[in-house]
């Protein structure tokens, strides 16, 4: 891919976060001859094998301690709270989108009705300011229905309700996490992530992949962040991509241009695969965790080009290159997640991984010990050629990793052996 007529400098990167999309991002920039130096705030102990870690929230003064050249930010919340305004002030190179933009993520209510101006096949819905609305606004849709908190709520405020009684429980539960819900009809298909990168004009697609978001097998259980995500080229054929690129993307960006709000950086649509074609579910402003594992795993390109072009809007729209092997990336969970989360536990067996990558999410050094620190704690992502196998190795690497009350679903992956 060429981007610009000049001989590329090597870049000092700087990646806002300490999760596992984030040591993905690190591991795939630190390969790149485009890197001089990687730094990563806050970090994480697996992030620091590959990076400098800056101890700090303070991403601004971090950026410019070391006089990066680039910016890369990976969750949702800095980016909510401008994140990208105080760099552009400034006359720092950033990758993400301004707050208002990142309304398409931060505002389920703000991207339904953006979906609605710009034509893009969605979900009837309705939204509510109070229990009682949202009750009053039940009676429009039919069983099961969707209950949406509408802001952040780290992939976990959505709960899909099959009687009334679960969703007056849930209407109840999710007004605790904001003042506005949204309602919305269940749409039945295929879940697929579909990400892309802008720079508010040009739009680069990733490979589409797919996540599994309950906790348990077989879609059951609570609703998370993600417990895990594979890679694919047989997702989705050129057909459908081309007709996501044409009825979800480009009118998401061309609306949000012409409304005077350009989006840049990355866009992900949640799209469910209906019977009368795609339909997004929601959209988030950053790459998607656990996603982000298994594509920084399968590209073949480097990706220093496409980012540091974003920054500067010269994005070209030029396919990016992808290893013909899957990828499969299996989330290792700590006791209680999705709910009362346990930490502290040791960690053990990861020097017995050989045959994958085990991207740090929740984990911390303790007296030289690693341990868990959060929900997701590890994401073990594999390759194969073929997804079964792929699939096999990731679970096999998997089962090396021990720490008290390790979870993770037994069938990630399972529902694309079907297109083999």
């Amino acid at each position: 891919m060429a981007y610009l007529a000049f001989d590329w400098p090597k870049m000092k990167i700087l990646v806002v976060g300490s999760g596992g999309r984030e040591h993905a991002l690190c591991w795939k920039l630190a390969q790149s001859p485009k890197t001089s130096a990687l730094y990563a705030a806050p970090g994480n102990p697996g992030m620091a094998q590959v990076a400098a870690c800056l101890a700090t929230t303070d991403y601004l003064a971090a950026a410019e301690s070391i006089d990066a050249d680039l910016t890369i930010v990976g969750p949702e919340t800095p980016l909510a709270a401008g994140i990208v305004d105080q760099f552009r002030v400034k006359g720092h190179r950033i990758v993400g989108p301004t707050a208002t933009a990142a309304r398409l993520e931060a505002s389920k209510a703000f991207a339904k009705e953006l979906m609605l101006r710009a034509g893009i096949p969605t979900a009837r819905f309705a939204t509510a300011t109070s229990a009682e609305e949202a009750r009053d606004a039940l009676l429009e849709f039919d069983l099961p229905v969707v209950i949406k908190a509408d802001g952040l709520a780290a992939g976990k405020g959505v709960i899909v309700a099959n009687t009334h009684q679960e969703a007056n429980r849930a209407i109840d539960q999710l007004m605790t996490l904001g003042s506005t819900l949204v309602i919305e009809e269940f749409l039945a298909g295929e879940e697929v992530s579909f990400i892309v990168l802008s720079d508010g004009v040009n739009v680069l697609a990733l490979e589409p992949t797919q996540d599994h978001k309950t906790v348990d097998d077989g879609d059951q259980g609570p609703n998370t962040g993600g417990m895990g995500a594979y890679c694919d080229g047989r997702i989705l054929d050129t057909f459908r991509q081309e007709l996501v690129m044409a009825q979800v993307i480009r009118p998401a960006i061309g609306q949000m241009r012409a409304e005077g709000t350009p989006f840049t950086g990355f866009l992900y649509a949640g799209l469910m695969m209906t019977a009368q074609g795609p339909k997004v579910v929601e959209f988030n402003a950053r790459l998607g965790d656990p996603e982000t594992q298994a594509l920084m795993h399968r590209m073949a390109s480097d990706f220093v080009e496409p980012l540091f072009a974003a920054a500067h809007g010269t994005l070209d729209e030029t396919p990016l290159d992808w290893k013909a092997d899957p990828s499969v990336c299996v989330v290792l969970a700590a006791a209680g997640y999705p709910l009362s989360v346990r930490t502290g536990d040791a960690i053990t067996g990861l020097d017995q991984v050989h045959q994958a990558t085990a991207f740090h999410a929740g984990t911390k050094m303790d007296k030289n010990v690693l341990t868990t620190a959060g929900g997701r704690v590890l994401g073990v992502t594999a390759s194969g050629a073929t997804l079964a196998v792929a699939m096999r190795n990731a679970y096999e690497e998997a089962s090396k990793i021990h720490f008290e009350g390790v979870h993770y679903r037994k069938d990630i992956g399972q529902k694309g052996l079907k297109r083999w």
